[in-house]
């Protein structure tokens, strides 16, 4: 199966759109890719702990239990510059979760066969 690298540009004030970069990633997951969930922009608060948990989409499964299910089994990366811009830092994120950059981003979505959405 291929790689899948999925890239959620957006937070509460986009919940369906959101939501949809989280599903897309634990589905796949579920289906036995290997899966990279990227948070930038405001999804990029998704990586502190607790706010997930905040997020609340009427007929969606919870946010917070699609994060679980990522960091259960895949990488879960927030934007270096996103993360910077917003004031948080390494010891600030959730366990499981790194910041990295854009270097690590294009290489991830280059690799032969890698599939890269973004939402």
């Amino acid at each position: 199966m291929r790689p899948l690298v999925v890239k959620v540009t957006c937070g509460t004030e986009d919940p369906e759109r959101c939501n949809q970069g989280f599903t897309v990633a634990s589905t796949a997951l579920a289906a036995g890719a290997e899966v990279s969930l990227w948070l930038t922009g405001e999804a990029a608060w998704f990586g502190v702990p607790g706010r997930a948990e905040g997020f609340d989409l009427a007929l969606a499964t919870p946010l917070a239990e699609l994060l679980e299910a990522v960091l259960a089994g895949g990488q879960v990366t927030v934007c270096s510059q996103c993360a910077a811009r917003r004031g948080i830092t390494e010891d600030e994120v959730r366990p499981g979760v790194r910041i990295a950059g854009s270097v690590v981003f294009v290489e991830e979505a280059l690799r032969p066969d890698a599939q890269a959405l973004v939402y």
